[in-house]
C-alpha cells in the first residue's frame, strides 16, 4: 500500500507543477498580448505623426518654393541691374 501512496504523492506534484506552468504560460500570454497592443499603439502614433509632418512639409513647401523663386529672380535682375551679370 505504501507504494501506491508514494505514486499518487508523485502523481499530485506532477499535477501541481503542470498547473504552475500552465499559470506561467498564462502570464507569458498575458505579457505578450499587452506588448503586441503597446507595438500596435506605438506604431499607429508613428504613422500619424508622420502624416503630420508630411503634411506640414508640404504646406511649408507651397510657400517657401516661390518665396526662393522670387529671391533668385530679385538677385538675378539685381545682379543684372549693376552690370555684374552679363
Amino acid at each position: 500500500m505504501e507504494r501506491h501512496e508514494e505514486i499518487v504523492e508523485l502523481l499530485r506534484r506532477i499535477e501541481a507543477n503542470q498547473r504552475r506552468a500552465l499559470e506561467a504560460q498564462e502570464q507569458q500570454l498575458a505579457f505578450a498580448k499587452s506588448q503586441l497592443e503597446r507595438s500596435e499603439r506605438v506604431a499607429s502614433e508613428s504613422v500619424a505623426l508622420q502624416k503630420v509632418a508630411v503634411d506640414r512639409q508640404r504646406r511649408v513647401g507651397y510657400f517657401a518654393l516661390p518665396m526662393i523663386v522670387a529671391l533668385l529672380a530679385l538677385l538675378a535682375w539685381l545682379l543684372v541691374r549693376w552690370r555684374v551679370l552679363f
